[in-house]
C-alpha cells in the first residue's frame, strides 16, 4: 500500500518481481487515483478491513500486507485488529500513531504537516490546484534519492489527487490519526509477524520503532535497514526492497496471526 501523497504507481517497478513467488496486488487506497467511493472512516482499522476485503474477494489467502507511510499505519492496523486474516505485515518508513516514538516524531518541526493536514477544510482550500508543486516539496524532502522519483511518477501522484474527493480522502487520513493513536495506545497481544523496514536517509534507526511495537504487545517483530533509501524505497532501492519483503513473506506461515 502506498502512503501520502502517492498512488499504486509507486510500486510499478517492483510489482513483477514481488509476484515471482506470490500473487502481488498494489491498490489505490479508497477514493485515491482509480479508486472510487469514500470509506466509512479514515481510521486505519477501517482502511485495513477494506483493503483486506478487496484482496479476499480476488481470492487472496495466506496474505502478507505491506505498506509505507500511511500504508504502513494500515499494515500495522491489519496486524493488530485483523491478525486472523493475514500471515504477516510489513510496516515501512512510518511512525505508528500512539506507539513510541509517536510523541517524539510529532514534536519534530519537520513534521509540521501532520497538524496542518488534520485541520478541517483549510488544506483542501490551499492545496487544490497546486497538488504538483505541493507534493514535489514533500517528495524532495522525504526521498533519499529524489531523482529516483521520476517525472512520470510525480505526475501520476498529482493526478491521483486531482479530484476534490481524493484530496479530501488523503487529508482525512491525518484527521483520523488521533483516533488511531487512541486505539493503538491500548496494549494488545499481537501474534502476527511484523517486519519494520526503514531507509537510513533521515538518520533514524528502526530500533526505537521496533521497541515501541514490542512495548505495545507485538510478539514477533524485527527491524531492517534499507541502505541508501528514504521514504520511497520501491523506487529508490527496488532490488533491496523486493529482497526484504519477499524474504519475509516466504518465512510467514499460515495461521501465524491467529489469536
Amino acid at each position: 500500500m502506498h502512503g501520502w501523497p502517492q498512488s499504486k504507481e509507486v510500486y510499478d517497478q517492483v510489482i513483477d518481481d514481488l509476484g515471482a513467488d506470490h500473487f502481488a496486488l498494489a491498490f489505490d487506497l479508497p477514493d485515491i487515483g482509480e479508486s472510487r467511493g469514500a470509506p466509512a472512516s479514515a481510521e486505519k482499522k477501517t482502511l485495513a478491513d477494506i483493503v483486506l476485503s478487496a484482496a479476499e474477494r480476488l481470492g487472496a489467502r495466506s496474505t502478507v500486507i505491506a505498506g509505507f507511510d500511511v500504508g504502513g499505519m494500515i499494515a500495522y492496523a491489519a496486524a493488530r485488529d485483523h491478525g486472523d486474516r493475514i500471515t504477516g505485515a510489513v510496516v515501512m518508513n512510518t511512525v505508528v500513531p500512539g506507539i513510541d516514538p509517536w510523541s517524539k516524531v510529532l514534536s519534530d518541526p519537520r513534521i509540521w504537516h501532520f497538524a496542518f493536514h488534520a485541520l478541517p477544510e483549510l488544506p483542501e482550500l490551499l492545496v487544490a490546484g497546486h497538488q504538483r508543486a505541493y507534493f514535489d516539496f514533500f517528495i524532495n524532502f522525504l526521498a533519499g534519492k529524489k531523482e529516483a522519483v521520476s517525472e512520470r511518477h510525480r505526475a501520476a501522484f498529482a493526478r491521483a489527487y486531482e479530484r476534490p474527493q481524493a484530496l479530501a480522502a488523503g487529508f482525512d487520513w491525518y484527521r483520523a490519526l488521533s483516533a488511531d493513536a487512541k486505539r493503538n495506545g491500548q496494549p494488545k497481544n499481537i501474534r502476527t509477524p511484523i517486519l519494520y523496514l526503514r531507509g537510513d536517509a533521515d538518520g533514524r534507526s528502526p530500533d526505537e520503532y521496533v521497541a515501541g511495537l514490542k512495548g505495545m504487545g507485538a510478539q514477533q517483530v524485527r527491524g531492517e535497514v534499507l541502505r541508501g533509501s528514504g521514504e520511497f524505497a520501491p523506487l529508490e532501492v527496488p532490488e533491496a526492497f523486493v529482497q526484504s519483503v519477499a524474504s519475509f513473506a516466504r518465512a510467514c506461515k499460515p495461521g501465524a496471526g491467529a489469536a
